[in-house]
């Protein structure tokens, strides 16, 4: 156990924190899964984010053409558990809770030309070697610039505190976007948007558009870093992911940005207005 629960001198959260560990997966006990089902969910995830408008139906019968015969009640059983909401025609990692206050989408036309004006977040599901956990980030619109992000092996809304705690550190955006799943509907998170002054925009039920720079990034992540490793535990991916977002940020040129990195742009040295 790498987690003293009754050290003498370091708390649980001090021992996370140095373990680059997300409080909340040191309370997560995980739900027994079948190397099939593991290897089912990698195959979903891969295909999702080749064509995020599947849903569990046709999800099936791609999966069955691959040679997996598969029901497509078990493939809605995955993708619920992976956090994907079939019905809609883009990847939902997060679930909107109607107990929730949804708010507005505020960047229909708005043209983003500077860095801070809007920050947007979404969480996505990385798979390791022998399980799963999930990725929060947080960007910079105008700049693609990855604020902060954080690990989970469970999608309570800790995690997503923490990284947006990260990223208040670094600035204050105008408008912070995001869909409207139930971290980012939740009480804690739109208090610490309200409480710094932070206009929120949420994007609406399945508009894949809405939140599209985010949407590029995680396509980037998974071809770029994700699928090319196979994650030992949380530990590792952490430190692998580490490394991939400095080289996004600090040395992978966009050219939207006019061949600049993320961190350049994001420094304000140059202006690439265009509205959404």
């Amino acid at each position: 156990m790498l987690i003293e629960k009754d050290h003498p001198e370091i708390s649980i959260k001090q021992q996370c924190s140095l373990l680059g560990l997300c409080r909340s997966g040191y309370y997560y006990s995980p739900q027994g899964l079948s190397e099939k089902d593991l290897v089912l969910m990698r195959l979903i995830d891969e295909q999702y984010t080749r064509c995020p408008f599947y849903g569990s139906r046709r999800m099936r019968d791609w999966l069955r053409d691959q040679g997996h015969a598969v029901g497509r009640d078990h493939v809605r059983r995955l993708m619920r558990l992976m956090g994907i909401e079939a019905i809609y025609p883009k990847r939902r990692t997060t679930i909107p809770d109607r107990e929730h206050r949804v708010y507005p989408y505020l960047l229909k036309g708005l043209s983003i030309d500077r860095p801070n004006q809007v920050w947007a977040v979404d969480i996505t599901y990385i798979r390791l070697l022998k399980g799963f956990c999930y990725l929060v980030a947080i960007m910079d619109w105008f700049s693609r610039y990855v604020l902060s992000w954080e690990l989970s092996v469970s999608l309570e809304v800790d995690f997503c505190l923490d990284a947006l705690d990260e990223a208040l550190l670094l600035g204050k955006p105008e408008i912070f976007n995001s869909d409207q799943g139930s971290q980012f509907t939740s009480k804690d998170f739109t208090d610490r948007l309200k409480d710094a002054g932070i206009q929120i925009s949420m994007d609406g039920k399945g508009r894949v558009f809405d939140n599209i720079m985010i949407e590029r990034l995680w396509r980037s992540v998974k071809y770029e870093e994700v699928y090319l490793r196979d994650y030992e535990n949380v530990l590792v991916a952490r430190e692998s992911l580490r490394k991939y977002f400095i080289f996004y940020n600090e040395l992978r040129r966009h050219q939207g940005l006019k061949g600049l990195t993320p961190l350049e742009a994001y420094k304000g040295l140059v202006k690439i207005g265009k509205a959404v």
